[in-house]
């Protein structure tokens, strides 16, 4: 865990641009016994990356075994080999669900316009096509005295 000061010499910046960082929210810390804040290296990185160490490395006596203070990165390229692998996989099984979703989407398109032909035929079979007889008009005089006059007839 870093303190405020290790944290800032470790990305270089200053003292102020850590505090104002955790202070809104853009880092989390804690604060330890003593009001001093505990951040995580994971954490101040994940925002700030590191500086180079302006400090030589010493050449290595014991190439066997790491130093205490560095890290193996295999682990961390292998998980991250096996992370990029099962990306891909799950890309790929995106990609054929996609093309599933599409090809359906076509089917249920080209099944409903089969269902509006047939029903619109199945309309044209159950209702009657044929020509309706001109029935004559029925006018008040016609109704009432029950026979078919033209006044027009009479005129010519």
């Amino acid at each position: 865990m870093y303190t405020l000061g290790t944290a800032a010499k470790s990305v270089g910046r200053n003292k102020s641009t850590i505090l104002r960082a955790i202070k809104n929210g853009v880092i989390s810390a804690t604060k330890g016994p003593q009001g001093d804040y505990q951040i995580d290296p994971a954490e101040l990185h994940r925002i700030y990356p590191p500086v180079a160490s302006s400090v030589k490395a010493q050449p290595d006596t014991h190439t066997d075994a790491p130093h205490e203070g560095t890290l193996d990165a295999t682990p961390l390229l292998s998980e991250n080999r096996e992370l990029r692998a099962k990306l891909e996989a799950a890309e790929e099984r995106l990609k054929d669900r996609a093309e599933v979703i599409g090809d359906l989407r076509r089917r249920l398109d080209l099944s409903e316009e089969e269902r509006r032909a047939t029903q619109t035929q199945l309309t044209a079979l159950l209702t009657d096509q044929r020509a309706k007889p001109e029935s004559p008009k029925t006018g008040f005089w016609r109704r009432l005295l029950g026979f078919h006059y033209h006044w027009n007839q009479n005129i010519r």
